[in-house]
């Protein structure tokens, strides 16, 4: 028996096997190339992708989680770098393409090493010492902020929209958005929480962005029900009902025999008498406005006009919640227990025409928990990059108050955590020494970008910031504007520190992650059953590149 020269088939055929420093070299340009995708994006002089997907729809953006979600990316080293961006968007909103520029950057220098014979794990191990050491830096750069701090609170929002296609208008929108968060920060025992699901956006096409604007209050996209209520109801007091006004149907079968026409008469005098009852108890509690949540009888609809009551019916859940919160009432189940104590109060309740749409403006709540912006732009791909763009700048101000520290941006922490890592280098010895520098030099990638996207000479300026830095600037950065090194705390230039520390984490994990891989083994796709669309053999197999096969869908 020639059993030695068997040949062992241990996978299923058509599998495609990759391994060694194949499959990391593979793995690297495929993270590398997401990295230069959004690399022209970073800064206020990055430029924007206009990206157009299978059904012709447009995004126009530089927003760098949006470019990642937008692109079909096939590759599973690659989609590593998308969760990487998506992480840093939940966590941060803000310093999506920093992450994933300094995640490609952490790998293209692993390569190098990889090449000098340097094990992968000896370089995940530098990595991660030089990723805590970096995290201290941080920590020690940072200055704090306080929540009444809006001044300070304004620059960190300027400074998330400065590099969007809004920044010409960004010091009204950072005002709006710095009064939104303070209006429903709430106090804890270790600060304040922010819930930006209490801030409401609603866009609205028409106007210009100074149209743009902050409601103490909530909008609700429904019109009154009855022509006949008043347009608008001042010092408003308001029921919000999650109860029908409108006679309930029985859950079971049930039929109703009327043998004569006064028993008609009667049955419909009673349904009547039940609505009006309902419109009563509502009058009594006190209310001159009702939100429910669901129907509004046409009955119920007349005697709630009759009485000079606005209602409006079929209000989203989420909608009831935060008119809750911005009004101070309760959300009542059952209309026969509504009182007075229940309601709640607005200086204004009021139907206002909004482009096409009529809508309802609750406005002037006092201690307003819950607030809305009213995005107004020229045109829809406007709107929708004002929306992203007031959503990161909420996010970081949000961060910001919760953390209570910040640091300078521009690239100065950047290249101030890389002089400190270079002066641990010589301590640390060993091979991890190499990676320790190749992670400084990574870091290096930010100031260096920002610098090349403005049109200046990246190794001017990268010398000349070294040199601030070793002279004991702390706070020296890139100024896109001017071409010079310059303290960024006196030129506004400030982000949260959770901005950075999560960039500096999330991209350490995914390189270390794709470090160590050394086998990529990608089964082939099963064919779908015959007689099925596209069945047959060979139907939907196929890799396609490095394909879904043994890598789900993110």
């Amino acid at each position: 028996m020639l059993t030695g020269q068997t040949p062992i088939l241990v996978l299923k055929e058509g599998t495609k096997r990759e391994k060694g420093r194949g499959a990391l070299s593979n793995n690297i340009a495929a993270a590398k190339a997401i990295g230069d995708a959004v690399r022209s994006t970073l800064g206020p002089r990055g430029l924007d992708k206009m990206l157009v997907d299978s059904m012709g729809d447009v995004v126009v953006t530089n927003d760098g989680v949006t470019i990642l979600k937008e692109m079909d990316v096939e590759h599973p080293a690659a989609k590593m770098l998308v969760e990487v961006a998506k992480t840093q968007d939940q966590e941060c909103g803000d310093g999506t393409t920093t992450a994933v520029i300094l995640a490609s950057e952490l790998l293209k220098r692993a390569e190098t090493l990889t090449e000098q014979n340097i094990h992968p794990t000896v370089i995940s191990q530098g990595y991660r010492l030089a990723s805590q050491k970096a995290l201290e830096t941080l920590k020690a750069l940072s200055d704090p902020v306080a929540m009444t701090d809006r001044a300070t609170l304004a620059k960190i929002a300027k400074t998330a929209m400065a590099s969007k296609s809004v920044s010409f208008d960004r010091d009204h929108l950072a005002d709006l958005c710095v009064r939104a968060v303070t209006s429903v920060a709430e106090p804890r025992d270790t600060g304040h929480y922010v819930e930006l699901d209490n801030i409401q956006i609603i866009k609205k096409q028409g106007g210009s962005m100074e149209d743009t604007q902050l409601l103490e209050g909530i909008i609700v996209d429904k019109e009154k029900v009855h022509s006949g209520m008043p347009p608008v109801v001042n010092d408003a007091r308001i029921a919000l009902l999650d109860a029908a006004l409108e006679i309930k149907k029985t859950e079971i079968d049930a039929k109703i025999e009327i043998n004569d026409p006064t028993q008609l008469n009667a049955f419909l005098q009673e349904e009547e008498n039940m609505l009006r009852k309902m419109v009563d108890t509502v009058k009594k509690s006190g209310a001159t406005a009702v939100f429910c949540q669901k129907g509004i009888d046409d009955l119920a609809q007349h005697f709630l006009a009759k009485e000079g009551i606005y209602a409006v019916r079929r209000v989203k859940k989420s909608d009831m919640e935060k008119l809750a919160k911005a009004t101070g009432g309760n959300i009542i189940s059952k209309v026969s227990e509504l009182s007075k104590e229940d309601l709640g109060t607005a200086g204004k309740v009021e139907e206002r025409k909004i482009g096409d749409d009529q809508m309802t403006f609750v406005t002037g709540c006092p201690k307003a928990k819950a607030v809305s912006l009213l995005i107004r732009g020229g045109t829809e791909h406007v709107i929708d990059e004002i929306e992203r763009s007031v959503e990161d700048a909420l996010n970081v101000v949000a961060v910001a108050v919760e953390d209570g520290r910040i640091v300078p941006g521009g690239g100065a922490s950047a290249e101030e955590i890389a002089l400190r890592l270079r002066d641990e280098a010589a301590k640390v010895g060993g091979r991890e020494q190499l990676a320790f520098e190749s992670f400084a030099e990574a870091l290096e990638a930010i100031p260096r970008t920002l610098a090349e996207n403005a049109g200046l000479d990246p190794i001017d300026i990268l010398i000349e910031l070294r040199k601030s830095h070793k002279a004991g600037k702390k706070t020296a950065g890139v100024n896109v504007t001017s071409g010079k090194i310059e303290d960024m705390y006196a030129d506004n230039v400030v982000e949260p520190i959770r901005v950075g520390r999560q960039a500096i984490e999330s991209a350490t994990e995914a390189a270390v992650m794709v470090l160590r891989i050394d086998d990529v083994i990608a089964s082939k796709s099963s064919p779908p059953p015959s007689g099925g669309p596209g069945g047959g053999p060979g139907g939907m197999g196929g890799m396609g590149g490095m394909g879904d096969g043994g890598f789900g869908e993110d």
